[in-house]
């Protein structure tokens, strides 16, 4: 069997089994940015998978990518990959594997300018509905707005020149420092971009959505962001005051007792908040952060095992 079939079982085996294995884990909840590193090092891998096979599958059907992919290589490492035994499926393994590729770029880009649009968009109205005063001077990213409003609201707007804006109505409803873990809260979602990271997830979700891995990576990634941002705001201020901070927020939305999805998800992080797991111990996280860094390499070590055996 050729390495750019070993890979793309590899990566097929990746994209279908690890999403049920770490819906079985108990431990994400409790470790929420070692999850969002384990997810992120699975998709990887999947990616590398189909990367790595598009370029080998390319090099056998055409001398030209060939000639470029080996290069530099020694000589007799072209032949340890048995590129003249892939067939004539080659060019169309590589073509549809690059196929792939562009609409990975494409859903990705669309991701990226709907997502400056809607900011851009979010800008104007808060140009609108709180103005600068004449002559008022702020730094770029140190401005917080405070937006005349009935509903109780924070949140963090991304872009070069971030901003947090809450509302009067929260202003109102917070107490001593559950403001301050609001804010903590957002925050630490500017520090971590976990816009990026959503952005990434909606794009892959939304370009391959038959594929198990993306469509869990995405819905894993907007729960645990809030999750690793929650552990910022109760590391600061307590999980007591953070808790509270949630249920001020969003108990006028009916997000508790028999609210759907997502608002009910509130009721879970408050839960978390109040009930606290213990985190995992140390050398428990470092082994799940190397054997999450592992899996990525799996690919690379297949893929580059036949040049490196035949240099020996």
């Amino acid at each position: 069997m050729t390495v750019a079939i070993v890979l793309l079982v590899l990566g097929a085996l990746a994209a279908a089994t690890a999403p049920r294995l770490l819906s079985r884990a108990d431990w994400p909840e409790r470790e929420p940015v070692l999850a969002l590193w384990v997810w992120q090092c699975v998709v990887a891998a999947v990616l590398l998978c189909c990367v790595l096979a598009m370029a080998l599958a390319g090099s056998a059907a055409w001398a030209a990518v060939r000639g470029n992919l080996f290069a530099y290589a020694p000589h007799g490492v072209v032949e340890a990959y048995g590129l003249s035994e892939y067939g004539r499926w080659a060019g169309w393994l590589a073509g549809l594997l690059a196929l792939g590729g562009v609409w990975t770029a494409a859903m990705l880009t669309r991701e990226v300018c709907s997502a400056r649009a809607g900011r851009s968009r979010r800008r104007a109205e808060l140009r609108v509905r709180a103005p600068r005063l004449p002559g008022e001077t702020v730094p770029a990213g140190e401005r917080l707005v405070v937006l005349e409003d009935g509903r109780p609201d924070a949140w963090w707007l991304a872009g070069a020149e971030g901003q947090l804006v809450v509302t009067t109505a929260a202003l109102r409803r917070l107490k001593g420092r559950q403001l301050d873990a609001v804010l903590a809260h957002e925050q630490g979602h500017a520090r971590a971009r976990h816009d990026v990271l959503l952005h990434c997830a909606g794009a892959l979700a939304g370009g391959f959505p038959q594929v198990p891995v993306f469509a869990a990576f995405r819905d894993q990634v907007h729960h645990l962001v809030e999750l690793a941002a929650d552990d910022t705001a109760s590391r600061r201020f307590g999980r007591l005051t953070t808790a509270l901070a949630l249920v001020e927020l969003n108990e006028e939305r009916g997000a508790f007792g028999h609210a759907p999805a997502p608002l009910g998800a509130v009721e879970g992080r408050v839960h978390r908040l109040l009930d606290a797991a213990p985190r995992l111990p140390l050398g428990r996280r470092l082994r799940v952060t190397a054997c999450a860094l592992l899996v990525p390499a799996v690919p690379l070590v297949v893929a580059f095992g036949p040049g490196l055996h035949a240099l020996t």
